[in-house]
């Protein structure tokens, strides 16, 4: 017989058997659990795929990159040229008038970052001057100093170059500007005045000579490298940025806009801009932000008509009719989506902006229209080459740096151009 089962009599369950609770519709799953999903091994005979780095490139730029190496040339100039750069920019560790650390009666000073007063060696003014002999013998008596390679900035003056003793030796007045020391140091070297044994110090030895006010000439040089690629670097910057913005404007947008761009500079680029930096200079003090914004007026319009043109080509290809008709902004459009292709043309001139923004500084302080008076310039010792032909050390140095500057700066970007070529780049 078949046992009957009474409905109001509550069933045992086995465990296990519970009822689930429903699950509300709205859960995203909708009520099925599934275990996650594993990523899938290699297969047999594959390798893992390598992990991705913080800072990789992409395929079309990876090709660029070894298109770039391979211009051998251009590719040790950058490396060159950054060298030198890092180097200027961490000139006052290499040549300065001022130690790099000094001990005074038990307490460390760091004459590079603070500006003592000279109270805290036994003198009376406020700045304190570590090439004088009285400063020098008081801190060595009571510690030590260390001091860079080249003891001198480009506003420090030789003022223990031995004038009457040179010319006792030589037998002819020599006086600034001073050949190098390793070329008349034997005259006079080893000195019996304390004098000429500050001369003698090989740390106080001007390598390349002094220039007409007796300031060293490698201090300069260096000082001078470093303002001028700063100011290049920054011109080229701004310019390409004022100049990407406009001709993306008037690529894009063409008609009347294009036209309106296109007529204004014309008449904009018409201005003598030399004639316009004289009057300018004459009313505002000279200096390095002055001058920067001078030549801005007049360098954006660089790039203008290397931007349009390749707006006035891309803005009409399928994929920006097709971003117009989703929706998509005019900005988005010319900055996301357009932009790209012009940066293209963009790299490839910019190496040769920056050749020509420092060449147009070093004119400008050649003819004295530059940078303030005293201020360490590749322009400013050309002129002084100039003006004492006598001194040959004084042009040659600065035909030299300012030459191998140029030159790599041409080296590199001709290495850019292989790079975003395409028939390279997609050969």
């Amino acid at each position: 017989m078949d046992a009957k089962v009474d409905p109001k009599k509550p069933t045992a369950r086995t465990p296990g058997s519970e009822p689930k609770a429903p699950t509300p519709p709205h859960a995203p799953d909708g009520g099925r659990r599934e275990a996650p999903m594993e990523a899938p091994g290699p297969l047999p005979g594959q390798e893992a795929a390598p992990a991705r780095r913080l800072f990789s490139l992409s395929p079309i730029n990876k090709r660029r990159w070894d298109s770039f190496k391979a211009n051998r040339r251009g590719y040790w100039s950058l490396w060159l040229f950054l060298l030198l750069f890092v180097l200027s920019l961490f000139a006052e560790f290499l040549v300065n008038d001022r130690p790099l650390l000094l001990s005074y009666k038990g307490e460390l000073h760091y004459p590079v970052f603070v500006d003592y007063p000279e109270e805290t060696f036994g003198g009376f003014l406020a700045t304190t001057d570590y090439r004088d002999p009285f400063i020098a013998e008081e801190i060595e008596a009571n510690g030590w100093m260390i001091w860079p390679p080249i003891r001198y900035s480009y506003r420090t003056v030789n003022r223990d170059f031995p004038t009457g003793e040179l010319r006792e030796a030589l037998g002819r007045p020599i006086g600034f500007p001073a050949p190098p020391t390793w070329r008349i140091a034997g005259a006079v070297c080893p000195g019996d005045t304390e004098q000429l044994e500050r001369f003698c110090a090989k740390g106080n030895w001007n390598w390349l000579g002094t220039d007409d006010q007796g300031r060293d000439v490698v201090a300069r040089l260096v000082y001078g490298f470093r303002i001028s690629v700063l100011f290049g670097l920054l011109l080229t910057l701004f310019s390409s940025v004022i100049g990407v913005a406009a001709g993306a404007v008037q690529g894009y947008f063409g008609g009347r806009i294009d036209l309106f761009f296109q007529r204004f500079i014309e008449i904009w680029t018409a201005i003598p801009a030399l004639y316009l930096l004289l009057i300018i200079s004459s009313v505002l003090p000279p200096g390095f932000w002055v001058l920067l914004g001078i030549l801005l007026l007049f360098s954006w319009v660089a790039l203008v008509g290397v931007v349009r043109a390749e707006f006035l080509r891309a803005r009409n290809f399928e994929y920006v009719k097709a971003a117009r008709a989703l929706g998509v902004s005019n900005l988005t459009i010319m900055f996301r989506h357009l932009l790209p292709n012009a940066m293209v043309a963009t790299l490839t001139f910019m190496p040769f902006i920056l050749n020509g923004s420092i060449t147009t500084l070093t004119s400008l302080d050649f003819l004295g229209f530059g940078m303030p008076p005293g201020s360490p310039s590749l322009g400013e010792l050309l002129a002084q080459g100039k003006a004492n032909l006598q001194a040959p050390w004084l042009g040659i140095t600065g035909f030299i740096v300012i030459s191998l500057m140029l030159s790599l700066l041409i080296f590199v970007g001709e290495a850019v151009r292989d790079a975003f070529d395409p028939r390279k780049t997609f050969a």
